[in-house]
């Protein structure tokens, strides 16, 4: 005898399924949007620029203000950690891999997509409700090129810049709490570093923040263009894609994260 909950929990795992599946198809159109709009030349460089200053604008402070913090946080539990194991000359090491391959594409990611990504969720939402992007079909004109591609390669471009700022940041304040408030010389500090850190780090840094922000435009894009009637729809689709794009980087950040350590291996994958 079938259990009178089942009727219930079957939509309720379908519908995220579906909106995957929908997302997919999306991220297909984008793509295939970017392709299009490079070979015909209708590029639209100019509306990159201006979305590439806007999210710098709004997205570099609050990094900023997040990675001093963390630095502190990973400083103090990773020397701790390093006096009660015997590894005091590898705190360096542990410090800087952790920032360079999970906190920075990390605080970037999530600073992006509660930032940028929800203004842009909000902006082509309140264009759908103002009925700009059905005007925008009606005459032609391309939507996903005019207004979704230029957005992601703008996340794109600020992903890997504010990943390498926050990188900095993060690793100077790292390096001033371990030698001012635990004592350790900083010649041992950075040689720890040189001893164990590879460029292929950094590569992965970067490419986990150029990955995240593509995530990010996908859902926030595909979140805005579906957005309700009303302002009301507009706020709800802002909210789904933030708590979306939290979950889904998390994820790919543990996915990339294992194939990386499975293929590469190495300390802290």
């Amino acid at each position: 005898m079938s259990s009178p909950t089942a009727p219930r929990v079957l939509p309720a795992l379908r519908k995220p399924f579906s909106e995957l599946f929908a997302m997919l198809h999306f991220t297909r159109r984008m793509f295939a949007a970017v392709g299009s709009s490079i070979s015909g030349g209708r590029f639209p460089v100019a509306e990159t620029v201006v979305q590439t200053w806007y999210a710098i604008r709004v997205c570099t402070l609050p990094a900023l203000a997040v990675s001093v913090p963390f630095g502190i946080i990973l400083a103090l539990q990773v020397g701790v950690l390093a006096q009660e194991v015997g590894a005091v000359a590898f705190t360096g090491a542990g410090n800087t891999l952790a920032v360079v391959r999970q906190a920075s594409p990390l605080i970037t990611a999530l600073m992006l997509s509660g930032v940028a990504g929800s203004a842009i969720c909000a902006d082509l939402g309140s264009r759908r409700i103002r009925d700009e992007i059905d005007a925008m079909e009606v005459m032609g004109i391309p939507v996903m090129e005019r207004l979704v591609v230029p957005r992601m390669f703008a996340i794109i471009a600020v992903a890997v810049l504010l990943n390498g700022v926050v990188m900095f940041f993060t690793i100077l304040t790292t390096l001033s709490i371990s030698v001012v408030i635990q004592d350790l010389p900083p010649g041992s500090y950075l040689a720890s570093v040189t001893t164990l850190a590879q460029l292929s780090d950094l590569w992965l840094s970067l490419a986990k923040a150029a990955i995240f922000a593509v995530i990010c435009a996908v859902v926030a894009s595909y979140k805005g263009l579906g957005a309700g009637r009303g302002p009301t729809g507009v706020g709800e689709a802002v909210t789904s894609a933030v708590v979306m794009n939290f979950v889904l980087l998390f994820a790919a950040n543990f996915a990339i994260s294992q194939i990386h350590s499975t293929f590469a291996g190495g300390p802290i994958g």
